[in-house]
C-alpha cells in the first residue's frame, strides 16, 4: 500500500472542514475522500476526525498528524520545484549590485555574456561602493569582496582574493625597502578607500594605520600612482599580479601577507535559488576561473 495514500485527502478535509469542499478542492468525489480517510485511520489505528452531518473536527491525534502532513506536503512541493527548475530557462528581472571598479572589469562582461545566452532575462545592475541592503533594496544578488558581515545572507565563493603590499623598483631604489611592519611609518603609503591595512603577524591577522601624501578611493588610481613610483600600495591580486610578473612592481613583506579572503555572491536566505540567480552564480564562478588574473590563484 502507498504510504502517502490518504494524506492529501486528510489535509484537504482538515483545512476545508467538510468532505464536500475537500472533494471539490481535489477534484474527486466525496465518497472517494471518505474511503481514503477510513483506510488512513485503519492503517494508523486511531481516529483522526470527529464527523457530524455538517462539519468535521480534528481529534487530538488528528491535530498532531495534520501538522506533520502539512510539512510533508511543503517538502514534497519544494522537491518537485527544485528538480523542475534545474533545467528551467532564466527569465524575468534580476536585480544585482557590485562594487564599481570590480563590477566594470570582471562582473558586467560576464553578465552580458550570460544575457546573450538567455534572451528572456532582464538584468538591472547597480554598481556602487556602498554596501546596499539586499532585502530593503529588493535585490536578488550582490557581489562582495573581502570578509563578509551580513549573516542574514547566503554566500557562495566565486574566486579567491589575496592582498599584496608592493611598490615600484624606482621608489625602492630611492627610499629603500621596508623589512618589518614597524618601518611602514617611514614610507609614503598610497591610500585607497581605507588608511588601515591588513597584515599577518605572529600567526594572527592584524591591522596597521598608514599615512602618506596621496589618497584616492579608486584601486586603479592607486595602482597607477604606485607604478609611477609615488609610494607603497596594498591592493588585491587582480590589480597587481601582471605587474608583479613583469617586474613593474615588487612584492614586499610577504611573511606578513594577510590571510586570503574571497569574492562572494550573496543572496537573501531562501529554501532554494531561482533558476536565474543559481545559473548566473554558476556562470560567474566559471567565468572568473577562466580569467588570467585567477588562473594561478589558489
Amino acid at each position: 500500500m502507498n504510504r502517502w495514500e490518504g494524506l492529501d485527502e486528510f489535509v484537504a478535509v482538515a483545512e476545508c472542514g467538510q468532505f464536500t469542499a475537500a472533494a471539490e478542492r481535489l477534484g474527486v468525489s466525496s465518497s472517494h475522500i471518505s474511503r481514503q480517510i477510513v483506510r488512513l485511520e485503519e492503517r494508523l489505528q486511531t481516529r483522526l476526525l470527529y464527523r457530524s452531518t455538517r462539519r468535521v473536527a480534528l481529534t487530538e491525534a488528528g491535530q498532531t498528524f495534520l501538522q506533520h502532513c502539512q510539512r510533508l506536503q511543503d517538502a514534497r512541493e519544494e522537491a518537485l520545484r527544485a528538480v523542475g527548475e534545474l533545467t528551467s530557462e532564466p527569465k524575468g528581472l534580476l536585480r544585482m549590485t557590485c562594487a564599481v571598479a570590480y563590477g566594470e572589469r570582471f562582473i558586467v562582461p560576464l553578465v552580458t555574456d550570460f544575457m546573450a545566452r538567455h534572451p528572456q532575462l532582464r538584468v538591472d545592475i547597480e554598481l556602487s561602493n556602498r554596501t546596499l541592503d539586499l532585502v530593503q533594496e529588493g535585490l536578488d544578488l550582490a557581489i562582495r569582496l573581502g570578509r563578509l558581515q551580513d549573516s542574514r545572507l547566503v554566500a557562495t565563493r566565486l574566486a579567491p582574493r589575496r592582498m599584496y603590499l608592493c611598490a615600484a623598483p624606482a621608489y625602492l631604489e630611492h627610499y629603500g625597502r621596508p623589512h618589518s611592519l614597524s618601518e611602514l611609518g617611514r614610507h609614503n603609503c598610497l591610500i585607497g578607500s581605507s588608511d588601515t591595512w591588513s597584515f599577518q603577524q605572529n600567526g594572527r591577522e592584524s591591522s596597521q594605520r598608514v599615512q602618506g601624501n596621496w589618497r584616492c578611493n579608486s584601486g586603479q588610481a592607486v595602482l597607477d600612482a604606485a607604478l609611477r613610483g609615488l609610494g607603497l600600495c596594498q591592493l588585491p591580486d587582480y590589480y597587481v599580479q601582471e605587474h608583479l610578473r613583469n617586474g613593474a612592481l615588487v612584492s614586499l613583506l610577504e611573511n606578513h601577507q594577510p590571510p586570503n579572503t574571497a569574492v562572494w555572491a550573496l543572496y537573501p536566505q531562501q529554501r532554494h535559488l531561482s533558476p536565474k540567480v543559481r545559473q548566473l552564480v554558476d556562470h560567474l564562478k566559471a567565468g572568473l576561473a577562466e580569467r588570467p588574473e585567477y588562473r594561478c590563484a589558489s
